[in-house]
């Protein structure tokens, strides 16, 4: 534990004792990209914060033939290392391996990019949520699963008194792809993202992040479809035709452009599909 004028710091190596620091009123600290960067933002750093990086359990992977279970604390770097060479979790891959420049990809983790409530440019949620993915949470009164899409809209609320532990994948997708748009005035992060995944069934599942203030399935287009197997053009013909989306407007782009862009990123995304079919 340290104490500085300015700050109160907790060193958890436990989960325990990071439960019982938040719920004393500490703010949650694993690789800091984001919250580092508050006062850019106009925020003030947190009077008290609790590190999560010297528990064990938040950097544990668990492979088997049906799921995959990943540790919040792992970096994007190491989830791209323990997910290469799965069949059907390429897309994450590619999301972790591409997110922001290879500083931050070695820092930032897995359970920061999905708690951030603020940060609407994250690549892994769109790569999980077509994954089926659940996050589990640990809080005083034990730990309960969710699913992906339930938690990035209840986050706010729910990181509140618990913290995000683990994120579970089951291994039910043949294959997946995850294109993304970057703008060199957005810096390192994407105005736009598309994931796919290809079901055993032939269905197909979308997701779209950055376009929105939350990343979220892409269920009109995945209606359209269907179970056909379609072409790249034809899938982006049918993103037009299907357009659900409000851009939200930032400093990088304007809300009207990352809508735009999504058929070609559809179109790209379904050709690196059929190159892994």
């Amino acid at each position: 534990m340290l104490d500085t004028p300015q700050r109160h710091v907790v060193f958890a190596e436990s989960l325990d004792v990071a439960i019982e620091a938040l719920a004393g009123g500490a703010s949650v600290l694993a690789g800091g990209t984001w919250m580092m960067r508050a006062e850019r933002r106009g925020e003030p750093l947190p009077a008290s914060v609790v590190l999560l990086d010297r528990i064990p359990a938040l950097s544990e992977v668990v492979v088997t033939d049906t799921a995959v279970t990943l540790g919040a604390g792992l970096t994007h770097v190491a989830v791209a290392n323990a997910l290469k060479g799965l069949a059907g979790l390429q897309g994450i891959v590619t999301a972790a391996s591409s997110a922001a420049n290879p500083a931050i990809r070695h820092a930032a983790t897995l359970g920061g990019n999905l708690a951030a409530s603020d940060f609407a440019a994250a690549d892994l949620a769109p790569a999980l949520l077509v994954q089926g993915a659940e996050v589990e949470l640990a809080a005083r009164g034990g730990s309960d699963r969710m699913p992906l899409d339930a938690f990035l809209a209840e986050r706010r609320t729910r990181l509140r008194s618990a913290i995000l532990v683990r994120v579970h994948l089951p291994r039910e997708a043949v294959a997946s792809a995850h294109a993304r748009l970057p703008l060199r005035k957005a810096g390192d992060y994407p105005v736009a993202i598309v994931s796919l995944a290809r079901l055993p069934s032939g269905a197909l599942r979308v997701a779209v992040g950055s376009v929105e203030p939350v990343a979220r399935r892409w269920t009109a287009l995945e209606a359209a479809i269907g179970t056909r197997l379609i072409s790249p053009d034809e899938a982006a013909r049918l993103a037009l035709a299907h357009m659900d989306f409000e851009g939200r407007d930032g400093v990088e782009a304007d809300g009207w452009y990352r809508v735009t862009v999504l058929p070609a990123l559809v179109k790209r995304a379904m050709e690196d599909l059929e190159a892994r079919a």
